[in-house]
């Protein structure tokens, strides 16, 4: 039976009110921590076991697990936080279409479905194994302490399915370019502009230089794009900049454009146009690229066998925390979330219609990963 044609499942949008009005801003600890509490208590009344990573200034990193058979591992990924700061945007309403309200979408709606879908499952099995549920406290902005724990992680499956936003055709994501932010700090010689020109090392200068190298790493038939999206530097019109500072961004959608363009990185960081400039780079790749895979299309090939449907997909230029896990070799699909739009805007809203489906479709996946048959 088609999965559109089974009785959709109830929806208790009370519960989803009750996680949408508690403030999930990133650094807001309490919030984001008392947003997990909850879910870790609905999740343990389906006999999961919680093992809670404590953190001091972002909210804790939650790894629910279930019990353990022979057989596939399967790992359910959320986050926890959202990107408004407390009086912000904290309401949430619904109308006939629609729920509108933070996180609906991005991700506190992607993390029910999951929810509601174990808890259809274990309604037919009584006891769910083998299938896990991580959820990390700090993806909205960038992973920088969850992303090792997530890869840590990552080995011990065999897939994942991670609860970011569906797509507008309710497509699943097969890609998701890689993200690094960096930045090059140019150390030049104050002069005096009218009396010691020709004694200083003008920074500002070379980094005019490395700005417009950087921009030329850009390939966009490959989709490779370098940014500088931020330059700063000097003192003053009458004195010879002694420092300047480039902030870029690299994107891209396989692994020989991020070696390609981090070699040239480096050339062009220890080269220097200016004589008597030195140029220092930090920073580096906070998402490596999720690649589509053989593994990853046998993973779409039984779900589409199994529930009897043909799955919509897609590649998206933003990253997720699916590129965490699709970097360490898991079988990775992502968007399995309700579809909406307006996320990170105070617009955030969620269809209903697409809440129902996707409940119904992931729990008709959780059916058979649970027969052993994905």
């Amino acid at each position: 039976m088609d999965f559109k044609e089974k009785k959709m499942a109830k929806q208790n949008f009370d519960e989803l009110k009750q996680i949408i009005e508690i403030n999930s801003w990133t650094k807001n600890k309490e919030g984001v921590d008392r947003n997990g509490e909850i879910f870790a208590y609905w999740m343990e009344a389906l006999n999961y076991t919680l093992t809670r990573y404590p953190r001091e200034e972002i909210g804790n990193h939650l790894h629910l697990t279930s019990s353990r058979k022979e057989g596939k591992k399967l790992l359910l990924l959320g986050h926890l936080d959202t990107v408004f700061p407390p009086g912000t945007f904290e309401d949430f309403k619904e109308d006939e279409e629609w729920i509108y309200g933070p996180g609906v979408c991005d991700m506190k709606g992607g993390n029910y479905v999951a929810l509601q879908a174990l808890r259809n499952a274990h309604e037919k099995y009584e006891e769910i194994h083998n299938i896990d549920f991580l959820l990390v406290s700090d993806e909205e902005t960038g992973s920088d302490d969850s992303k090792h724990l997530s890869a840590k992680l990552a080995t011990d499956y065999d897939y994942c399915m991670v609860f970011e936003a569906a797509g507008i055709h309710d497509e699943v994501v097969t890609g998701r370019k890689g993200v690094g932010t960096f930045f090059i700090d140019i150390e030049g010689i104050a002069a005096h502009a009218g009396n010691n020109y020709d004694k200083g090392a003008d920074a500002n200068l070379e980094a005019a230089y490395k700005l417009s190298e950087l921009v030329a790493l850009t390939d966009l038939e490959k989709e490779t794009t370098v940014n500088v999206g931020k330059i700063s530097g000097g003192i003053g019109a009458n004195t010879i900049s002694p420092h300047a500072q480039l902030t870029f961004e690299l994107r891209y959608t396989n692994t020989q454009e991020r070696d390609r363009v981090l070699k040239a990185i480096d050339d062009i960081v220890s080269h220097s146009h200016v004589k008597g400039t030195k140029s220092i780079l930090s920073g580096g790749i906070q998402r490596d690229v999720m690649q589509p895979s053989e593994a990853q299309q046998t993973f779409i090939d039984h779900i589409n066998t199994l529930c009897n449907i043909q799955l919509p997909t897609e590649k998206r230029g933003g990253v997720s925390d699916a590129n965490i896990i699709s970097s360490r070799g898991v079988a990775t699909l992502d968007g399995w979330g309700p579809y909406g739009d307006g996320d990170h805007t105070v617009h955030e809203r969620a269809s209903k219609k697409s809440f129902k489906e996707r409940i119904d479709l992931v729990t008709e996946i959780f059916e058979h990963f649970l027969e052993g048959k994905i």
